[in-house]
C-alpha cells in the first residue's frame, strides 16, 4: 500500500515547528544541546532556531543556550530566532523581547531568568555579553 504523496507532505507539516514559534518540548526526555540534562525545568529552558538547516536546539539553562549561540557563526543573521521560558509560569517569551534577572535558581547554576519586557532587568544583548565566555 503506497502512501499518497499529499498525506505525507500534510503529516511532516503538522510535525516540523512553525516558523515563528517554538519547537515542542517533550519534557524530561529532550536533553540540552550544550550540557546534555534532561529538559525538565519548564521555567528556565531556551530555544534557538538558526543555521544553515533552521534547526530548532533546546535547552535546560538559558545560560547554556546563551554560551552555545556564541559559538555559532550564524548567531546574529536575522533569521536566527532565540525563545526563552518565562520564569513564573514558562510561556515562551522572545528573547530580544524580555528582560532577564539575576538570582534564580536554574539547572545548570547560571542563576538568569526571563521575565516579561514590563519588568526591570536587563535586555537579551546585555545579557549575552554578561555571559560571554561563561562555561558551567
Amino acid at each position: 500500500m503506497s502512501a499518497r504523496p499529499w498525506a505525507v507532505a500534510l503529516l511532516l507539516a503538522a510535525c516540523a515547528p512553525a516558523g515563528d514559534a517554538p519547537a515542542r518540548v517533550a519534557w524530561d526526555r529532550d536533553t540540552c544541546r550544550a550540557c546534555g540534562m534532561a529538559l525538565s525545568d519548564r521555567h528556565a529552558a531556551a530555544q534557538v532556531r538558526g543555521g544553515p538547516r533552521g534547526a530548532t536546539e533546546k535547552f535546560d539553562d538559558l545560560g547554556c543556550a546563551v554560551t552555545w549561540l556564541a559559538k555559532q557563526p550564524w548567531a546574529e543573521e536575522p533569521a536566527t530566532r532565540v525563545w526563552v521560558a518565562r520564569s513564573t509560569d514558562g510561556a515562551w517569551l522572545e528573547a530580544r523581547q524580555a528582560h532577564f534577572v539575576e538570582g534564580a535558581h536554574t539547572p545548570m547554576g547560571y542563576g538568569w531568568a526571563a521575565v516579561d519586557a514590563t519588568q526591570a532587568g536587563l535586555d537579551f544583548t546585555t545579557l549575552r555579553s554578561r555571559l560571554a565566555g561563561t562555561t558551567r
